[in-house]
């Protein structure tokens, strides 16, 4: 995978607790207002997974328009979303769709919520580089994180008791491993996260724990992996292949954990945010998307 080493590590050094890249002070407006035309500043929030695109983003669209002014911020999916609902984004970033209650309370606010699919991420399963294991079923990976296993022993490691990270509850990344690993995809299974899970609010977190502790598994966006982490290889079952994450491997839908991220706004986009959003998922926008190590739109 091609990564431009200077710029990924020049947005991924900023923390996301500190990360408030205000390129000028401004106030939030609804994308679908009247004033929109004239709309010269953009409030984008939400996603810890999206921030760093967001922010690359945001730097590079000065060049493009150097009058814009972009305020980028995270705090996790549920949080832009939040905001987008009660008038302080103009741009809710989320690493999950959003839900039927987040859509409700929308409209019942007046807004009608667009999708936008701005960028496709692989959610790599990952341990410390000292652990022996090197692939894991969807199936096992599930039995892991609901507790039913404990010891790596059951899976073909070390007799050791696991130690289990996670992205704490507002995070869209914990949302898609809840439903498609945790639950294995079943919208009738009502399995949980085991009570022991370390719920980390960001990935330096993730990071942190996995490469101090040998006895410990995770799980975070393709863009964030570091040299101190070791990636699993997943099969959907114990018949299929076993497929490591990579750009190729979520293109092709090869690896089973990819997923979309998306940009939402509060009725159609127009005026300084649909110019934005046209830039993002342009040739331009998408040439950042592979230079932090996610996988870009199609541009057919």
């Amino acid at each position: 995978m091609a990564v431009d080493k200077s710029l990924r590590i020049r947005v991924i050094g900023l923390s996301w607790l500190a990360i408030l890249i205000v390129l000028s002070a401004c106030s939030a407006h609804s994308a679908s207002s009247d004033s929109a035309d004239s709309q010269r500043a953009i409030q984008n929030k939400g996603s810890d997974t999206l921030v760093n695109l967001a922010l690359a983003w945001a730097e590079a669209y000065q060049v493009v328009d150097p009058n814009m002014t972009i305020a980028v911020s995270g705090g996790g999916s549920g949080t832009g979303i939040t905001s987008l609902i009660n008038g302080t984004a103009d741009i809710a970033n989320a690493s999950r769709q959003m839900k039927d209650e987040e859509i409700a309370a929308a409209r019942a606010g007046g807004i009608e919520p667009v999708e936008i699919p701005v960028a496709i991420d692989a959610i790599a399963i990952i341990v410390n580089p000292q652990n022996p294991i090197s692939q894991l079923t969807i199936d096992q990976l599930a039995d892991i994180f609901t507790g039913r296993v404990t010891n790596w022993q059951e899976v073909g490691g070390n007799d050791e008791l696991i130690v289990l990270v996670s992205r704490e509850t507002n995070s869209g990344t914990h949302v898609y491993f809840l439903e498609e690993v945790v639950r294995k995809g079943d919208p009738e299974n009502t399995d949980i996260f085991a009570s022991q899970t370390l719920l980390m609010p960001s990935s330096v977190g993730i990071t942190s724990e996995i490469g101090r502790n040998p006895r410990a598994i995770g799980y975070d966006g393709l863009g964030y992996i570091t040299p101190e982490e070791k990636v699993i290889a997943v099969a959907k079952n114990e018949h299929s292949p076993y497929v490591l994450p990579s750009v190729s491997t979520a293109a092709d839908d090869s690896y089973s954990l990819s997923r979309h991220l998306y940009m939402y706004t509060a009725g159609r986009p127009v005026g300084a945010v649909a110019s934005y959003l046209d830039w993002i998922r342009g040739p331009d926008g998408q040439a950042i998307v592979t230079q932090l190590g996610f996988v870009p739109l199609s541009q057919e």
